[in-house]
C-alpha cells in the first residue's frame, strides 16, 4: 500500500517500521529490550538470569531483535557475545508513526469541517 501524503516515503521505512512492530509485539522481546536499555550490553546468559526466560528462548529472541536491527552482536573475550540495544529502527518506527497520526489528523479535520458547514 503506498504511502499517505505526509508518510515517510524513503525506500524501507515502512520495511524497517514493520519489523520494530514485529519484534515489539511479544512481551518477552520488549522485557529484552527493557533489561537492555536498564543495565546496558547484556550476554543472553546475563539477560536469562534476570529474566523469567530460559536462555534458549532468549537467543531466539535476540536472534529476531538483530534482524529488527534492534540489537547488535559485539564479540568479546572468550568466545561472549553481548547484545548492545540500536536505537535507530525505533526512531524510524516513531517517525512513521508520526507521519500516520498527521495524515490522520489532515483527514479528520477536513472531516469535522465539512460536517460544521
Amino acid at each position: 500500500m503506498p504511502p499517505e501524503s505526509g508518510t515517510p516515503s524513503a525506500p524501507g521505512v515502512e520495511a524497517v517500521a514493520e519489523q520494530v512492530f514485529v519484534a515489539l509485539a511479544d512481551p518477552s522481546r520488549r522485557n529484552i529490550l527493557a533489561a537492555l536499555a536498564a543495565g546496558g550490553p547484556a550476554t543472553a546468559t546475563d539477560l536469562a538470569n534476570r529474566l523469567p526466560i530460559t536462555r534458549q528462548a532468549i537467543a531466539k529472541h535476540l536472534t529476531l531483535l538483530s534482524e529488527a536491527g534492534l540489537v547488535t552482536a559485539e564479540h568479546g573475550e572468550r568466545r561472549r557475545v553481548r547484545f548492545r540495544l540500536q536505537s535507530a529502527p525505533m526512531q524510524v518506527a516513531q517517525q512513521f508513526l508520526a507521519a500516520m497520526a498527521r495524515d490522520w489528523d489532515t483527514n479528520l479535520d477536513a472531516l469535522r469541517n465539512h460536517l460544521d458547514s
